[in-house]
This record gives C-alpha cells, structure tokens and sequence, in this order.
C-alpha cells in the first residue's frame, strides 16, 4: 500500500505576504495530520521572495505541538550552512519535546543564492559541497555519541541525550547525496519534482550500495512529487497555470510570489518559456483523484519504492487543501482527531 506525506515549501501568493505563507502552513500541517499523512516535511529557503519557509525547525517545533501522529520534519536542513553539531542538537531537542515523531531531512544544497550563502556564514567562508559528506557523518556521529576516538570533537555530547533519536533521511535530486545516503546507511528521498530524469536510477544505485547501520538495516526510500489534484481534470490543469508562470519565472532567476490564474491567464509566454512550461509539466503530477493516483502509483513502481511526498502549490490556498484531501479520500487514509489548537 502507498505511503503519502507532504513537503511544504511555504509559498507565498501574490495578494498575501509571508505571515500568511507561514499560517497557511500551520493550517496545511494540522490538516494533513487529520486528514492521515505519514510524515509532514518543511523547506528551507532564504531570501526568496516566493517561499517563506526559512527556519525549519522552529516551523516543526510548532507543527508537532499543533499535531497528534504526524511524523513532522525538515526537508530539509541545508547542512553546508551549519555546524553539525548545532544542527544534531536542534534536532535532539525536537526529539525529546516530541519523541518517535521527527524526521531529520539533510540537503547539500544552498537554498540561496551565493551572496546570501556568504551572509549565512557571516565571517567566516561559506562550506562547500565538497564537505557534505564529512558533515552527515558528524552529525550521526554526534545524533548517536558514535564519533570516532580519533575525531576531534569526540568528547563532545550534544544534548540534551534521550532514548530516541530523529529518522535522517537524506535528500537530492542527483547521484550525489545518494551515495553518501547508501555508504552512512540512511534513507533517502528523491526529488522527482526537481529533476525528473534517471531519478529511478539514481534510486537503483542506492539501494545496491546501500550498507546496513545503526540507523536501519535495509535501504528505505521515497520520492518528492508535485501534484495538483481537484474534482475535474479541467480545473486541475487551470489551477496548474499559476505555477506553470511562477516556474518559468525562475527559470529567470525570479523566486517571486505565487502569481494568480488570472494573472497566469493574462501573460504572454514566448516561444521558448511555453517549452519551458511544456518541460516542467513533465514531472508534474495533474488531475482528477483517479488519474492522478495512477500516475502516482506508476512513479512508485518505477521508482521501485513505497512512499510518495507530495508538494502542491497553487495560489489559492484552498485548492492546495483540497489536493491533500482528495489524495486521502482517494487512497483511503485513515484519519486522525485533531488536538486543541495551541495559542496563536
């Protein structure tokens, strides 16, 4: 049976601000808990005009609060800004509020641009990719006191210790992160949605190289779709326009708010950005409840794995809802009682 749970990019629609993203995620979180998800996962992007969700974990830390059994994590932590050591013990105290039910999701990407990237690090020179690896491998080691003898930063505990520790999953849309998924022995998520060629075998790869570890015995894996789903096929692919604009635009370098279907339906794409749209909708998902579990159901056959994160950005926040619940209608999730909700 599939596995369905959400990635949220907290997206800023034009008309709205930030604020609202951020509250809008809140309220997305608390209905994908009721509605039946696994696991509810958060971005993280800076300075970017169009996406709100910077600090992951403070989000998760008020998800899970406002949530009963959804798993909540980052998806992810973009490592080469941090020190792992600080981001294990973020994620330790996440465990301890709330134990069995974070998610550690690792991205070797900037979710910035390089100016930003360099205000991240502040004084100090901003970590290459080329130390990813190296920066997992510490934070398991500090997540599980396991840091070699030799290794320099040894004697020192992140705290606060528990019996439990964070799921790490790793996440990438390239080889790279998988293989580094496979030899540390964690799970590992593709982003179909980023990149929708060889991601079935970039899967393959990390499942032959995939070496048992404390964290699991056996390679597990899910993959990033996008989906936008409503009660008619035509009024999916209306609801799609808005970001078929939005991608485009950044494309051009532009990570701006949502823009409208009024506003999509107004613009005047070139020849080269309306094969821009055509090749992103490639990787998207679009449709009726029933057409769009079948394309959902093939990429997890193709992909050979048993989860799917869905991402669904639409300008109207209410169509977004209504994706997430008619996936749950659809696959028959079985819901959840809502908790009271924490003061806003």
């Amino acid at each position: 049976m599939a596995i369905l749970s959400v990635l949220d990019q907290s997206p800023v629609r034009t008309g709205g601000t930030p604020a609202d993203a951020v509250r809008e995620t809140l309220e997305l979180a608390r209905a994908a808990d009721r509605l039946g998800f696994t696991r509810y996962w958060v971005a993280e992007h800076h300075a970017a005009g169009g996406l709100a969700g910077s600090v992951p974990e403070i989000l998760i830390t008020r998800i899970a609060a406002d949530t009963v059994g959804i798993r909540v994590g980052s998806g992810g932590v973009m490592l080469t800004h941090y020190a792992p050591l600080k981001v294990a013990e973020t994620f330790r105290m996440l465990e301890t509020l709330y134990p069995g039910r974070i998610d550690l999701g690792l991205g070797r990407a900037p979710g910035s641009d390089q100016r930003t990237a360099y205000a991240l690090a502040y004084a100090h020179q901003p970590v290459g990719p080329e130390y990813f690896p190296n920066q997992v491998s510490d934070v398991l080691g500090h997540l599980t006191d396991s840091l070699p003898g030799d290794h320099p930063f040894a004697a020192v505990t992140a705290q606060p210790t528990g019996e439990t520790q964070p799921e790490p999953w790793l996440l990438g849309s390239s080889d790279q992160s998988a293989q580094v998924a496979a030899h540390l022995g964690t799970a590992f998520s593709f982003a179909h949605f980023i990149n929708g060629d060889g991601g079935d075998q970039v899967m393959e790869m990390y499942r032959r190289r995939f070496k048992p570890s404390d964290w699991m015995a056996e390679p597990k894996g899910s993959i990033g779709v996008f989906v936008i789903c409503a009660d008619t096929e035509e009024e999916a692919k209306r609801l799609a326009t808005s970001r078929d604009l939005w991608r485009v635009r950044l494309d051009q370098g532009h990570i701006e708010p949502i823009p409208s279907v009024e506003e999509a339906a107004a613009y005047t794409f070139s020849e080269a950005e309306r094969a821009r749209v055509i090749f992103h909708r490639r990787r998207n998902v679009i449709g009726t409840p029933e057409q769009v579990k079948e394309q959902i159901d093939n990429l997890l056959v193709r992909y050979g794995v048993d989860e799917a994160v869905v991402v669904s950005i639409t300008h109207d926040f209410r169509a977004r809802v209504r994706t997430y619940e008619l996936l749950a209608e659809v696959y028959g999730l079985a819901g959840r009682q809502s908790p009271p909700l924490a003061a806003e």
